[in-house]
């Protein structure tokens, strides 16, 4: 077998195993899927760290276990999570500064101190909102919604812009993504809510289907495209081993990060403006 091939089946074997605990867990709801997000959001953020800093240091690892904690607290104190998040990410973001004030070399504390900042919230945002979206009535039927819209645009992104791509999107940063691909990962995201309404969520209406749809086509190929900028400045060709076959976890969710804060958005505050 080709090294093409193994790497292929590498890949095939670990999605046949890691999908169908991912969603038993999103399906069981409360601290099995908040735990869920936990693992996730402290595995992006150590990444994230490993990335920008190439090791761990004792307040990396206090970064990373308040991003653990920022995904369990929607399931813990739902009234109070948003209290707990913030004053979270505010006391770390003294303790990091703090910190590098007495690291040498000086000169490079402040750029350390915003990377650890920056890999708590890059990690935490995303996984907290899929976290509090999923306490939400309906909450399953949402969170699979964000997951349709953003793994529907990777993959109608990707068909569109391997047969029919031409003109690049943004080469400096991905120089194989086209515009083509952008209209047709669109399409797939709006395409995929509506089949979601048709099959699993009758409760979305048309005008959720497009809304969501067509902010999740812009999103998604953006958190995609800020994880290759960070790739490609830091000269990185994976953010990590965890997934054997597929990288790093930030490999597979940077499209998710930046979705899922906005399905929690829409569904919290914009839908029921919108309702009658």
């Amino acid at each position: 077998m080709s090294e093409k091939n193994k790497n292929l089946a590498l890949r095939l074997g670990t999605a046949a195993v890691l999908l169908p605990a991912v969603l038993w867990l999103l399906g069981k709801g409360g601290y099995f899927s908040a735990f869920l997000m936990a693992w996730a959001s402290a595995t992006v953020t150590a990444e994230y760290y490993l990335i920008t800093m190439k090791r761990l240091s004792p307040v990396g690892f206090i970064g990373i276990a308040v991003a653990a904690a920022l995904p369990l607290f929607p399931a813990w104190k739902p009234e109070h999570a948003g209290d707990l998040a913030l004053w979270s990410v505010a006391g770390f973001f003294m303790v990091a500064w703090a910190w590098n004030l007495m690291r040498d070399p000086l000169p490079d504390g402040p750029g350390r101190a915003a990377h650890l900042v920056t890999g708590l919230v890059y990690g935490g945002t995303g996984l907290t909102a899929l976290s509090g979206l999923r306490l939400h009535d309906q909450g399953l039927e949402w969170v699979v919604c964000a997951l349709v819209i953003t793994w529907m645009n990777d993959t109608c992104a990707y068909f569109s812009g391997r047969f029919l791509g031409k003109r690049k999107l943004y080469p400096l940063v991905s120089p194989n993504k086209t515009w083509e691909g952008f209209f047709g990962g669109m399409a797939g995201s709006i395409g995929g809510l509506f089949i979601t309404r048709i099959v699993f969520f009758p409760g979305l209406t048309v005008l959720d289907c497009l809304a969501v749809g067509a902010a999740g086509g812009v999103l998604g190929p953006v958190g995609d495209l800020v994880e290759s900028m960070l790739k490609r400045a830091y000269n990185v060709k994976d953010s990590g081993k965890v997934i054997p076959g597929h990288g790093g976890l930030l490999d597979r969710i940077d499209a998710l990060i930046f979705n899922a804060p906005m399905v929690f958005v829409y569904v919290q505050f914009v839908r029921p403006l919108l309702s009658p």
